[in-house]
């Protein structure tokens, strides 16, 4: 078995630096950068959806919605993530004077791709658990009109409530937003075995 050559560590400094003068945004994964990929349309389509419903939901309360340019910084993995959305309460905490790295949202939001749903599932929401300030953690489906909103209780522990089809309401308490599933995925083109699943779902007129 031939030894693979270890990448050289990146000291988080080294990494900010970097990412200023960057082009393109890349996170930071305990000494390793990891370059972005762009969103498909899909993708980009349900992230402006939600930033313009929660800007009008939001306006005038104590929370602010932020879009992907955001970066969130997390110390217990020594980490650096673009959430899709980040929804934050009560004053936004900085890691630095530019108001560059977040320190305490209080919602995220990532949009599923097969790319990256095993990260969004597995690692980023065990490395997002450990902020304190976090309540929802809410993994949105692209290619079907599934939300899993997960809610942090009391004693810890993540309850899960799983929403599917476009007559769901997903609802975020805080920040007290209510988001109509089918308002979260207007314009949204679902693959032709989806469509077809979607279709066959509803009954027709007579059925």
């Amino acid at each position: 078995m031939v030894a693979q050559p270890q990448k050289p560590y990146i000291s988080p400094e080294a990494y900010l630096a970097q990412e200023r003068a960057a082009e393109f945004r890349s996170e930071y994964w305990n000494g390793e950068v990891v370059a972005m990929a762009g969103g498909s349309r899909n993708h980009n389509r349900i992230i402006r959806n939600l930033i313009r419903r929660l800007g009008n939901q939001l306006d005038g309360s104590s929370c602010e919605a932020f879009a992907s340019e955001t970066r969130v910084r997390v110390p217990e993995c020594n980490v650096y993530f673009y959430p899709d959305i980040l929804i934050v309460c009560d004053g936004a905490h900085y890691e630095d004077t530019e108001a560059e790295t977040l320190l305490n949202p209080t919602v995220i939001m990532e949009v599923l791709s097969p790319g990256t749903e095993a990260a969004d599932r597995g690692r980023k929401f065990a490395c997002y658990r450990t902020l304190p300030s976090l309540i929802l953690y809410v993994l949105i489906e692209q290619d079907a009109p599934n939300i899993d909103l997960y809610t942090r209780q009391a004693d810890g522990n993540w309850l899960l409530t799983a929403l599917s089809g476009l007559e769901s309401v997903l609802a975020l308490d805080p920040p007290s937003a209510s988001l109509p599933c089918i308002e979260i995925y207007q314009a949204v083109e679902f693959p032709p075995q989806r469509g077809l699943m979607l279709a066959e779902s509803f009954p027709t007129e007579g059925a």
